[in-house]
């Protein structure tokens, strides 16, 4: 009577480490994420699927708000409404004429400038560098650089390459630009007076190193859905 309740408490025992073992070694290690998505996450990306519109003013001076191109996007719907002094275009993305066509060349680049940390994830054909330790071109601060090159076909600027230079949080605070992947650089200018806008954050002031040189992305709003 002691033996077989003996037996049967060994036989218990031996089943729980077996499912304690299976439990262990079935689990699923986190997903390691790579630069990008790490510089993404850190502006708010994680937030992004639940955005109805993002509307923002590209250029342009605070004290005249006719000033700069002002959009409303849909990204969902992928409509788009420009406001540029007394014009006003509405179109969407995915059915577009040549008016349409012009005007989203200035949305592709005033998009890029607000939105630059998501579009290291949503952007096809680049080419991305290892994260190196680099002077900053503006501000002159020890950050964490990687290049980004885009591929010489199709885009607005096809061959395009751009120094992200941010901190160890993963904030973006300066960049360089690169026309067509030239060793010289183009422009440089900084990231700074980020706002957080319902989880998705934006560097409002990108000030070059000389000068009183500031384009501002301004009235930014973010409605998410309901």
């Amino acid at each position: 009577m002691h033996r077989s309740l003996l037996l049967i408490l060994i036989a218990l025992i031996f089943s729980c480490k077996t499912e304690k073992k299976d439990e262990v070694t079935t689990q699923i290690p986190p997903k390691k994420l790579s630069t990008v998505e790490k510089i993404a996450n850190a502006h708010g990306y994680q937030n992004w699927d639940k955005v109805k519109s993002f509307s923002f003013t590209f250029g342009g001076k605070i004290e005249d708000p006719k000033s700069g191109r002002s959009w409303v996007w849909h990204p969902k719907t992928n409509t788009i409404k420009l406001v540029s002094g007394e014009n006003t275009i509405e179109y969407n993305r995915n059915a577009m004429d040549s008016l349409a066509l012009k005007a989203d060349r200035g949305f592709i680049n005033d998009k890029f400038w607000a939105l630059i940390p998501f579009q290291l994830i949503w952007d096809d054909g680049i080419a991305i560098s290892e994260p190196i330790k680099a002077k900053s071109p503006v501000n002159q601060l020890d950050l964490n650089k990687i290049v980004i090159t885009y591929s010489s076909e199709g885009g607005y600027t096809p061959g395009d390459a751009y120094d992200i230079y941010f901190d160890d949080d993963y904030i973006i605070r300066e960049w360089s630009y690169r026309r067509g992947n030239a060793s010289e650089v183009s422009l440089s200018n900084t990231f700074e007076n980020y706002k957080d806008y319902k989880g998705i954050k934006v560097a409002q002031d990108h000030k070059k190193i000389d000068g009183d040189w500031n384009l501002l992305v301004r009235n930014v709003k973010v409605e998410l859905e309901e």
